[in-house]
């Protein structure tokens, strides 16, 4: 249940796009949006993991996205414990 670097790296710019594009009244102004389209959006690059790593990921993007104050750092920290080595050291070495 490991991740490629390009797995993390898109799951990654998908929240920040994701929390960086919400406001509080996004619903309001967009008629039909919900944050769990965004949600969903940024969970595909980690379509691999266990249903359970990926409902714990969900709840934590959906966090991402609608708070500020939610600490980014931990969750790229997070994700990064899950690359592969092979991803890591395949084409450095």
């Amino acid at each position: 249940m490991m991740l490629d670097r390009s797995e993390i790296e898109a799951t990654i710019a998908r929240v920040a796009y994701a929390a960086f594009t919400y406001y509080p009244d996004k619903a309001r102004d967009l008629p039909g949006y919900r944050v769990d389209e965004d949600v969903e959006w940024c969970m595909v690059p980690l379509r691999s993991l266990s249903p359970g790593y990926q409902a714990g990921f969900r709840d934590r993007i959906r966090l991402l996205i609608v708070d500020p104050e939610q600490d980014r750092q931990l969750f790229i920290r997070d994700l990064k414990i899950l690359e592969s080595p092979e991803s890591k050291f395949g084409t450095e070495r």
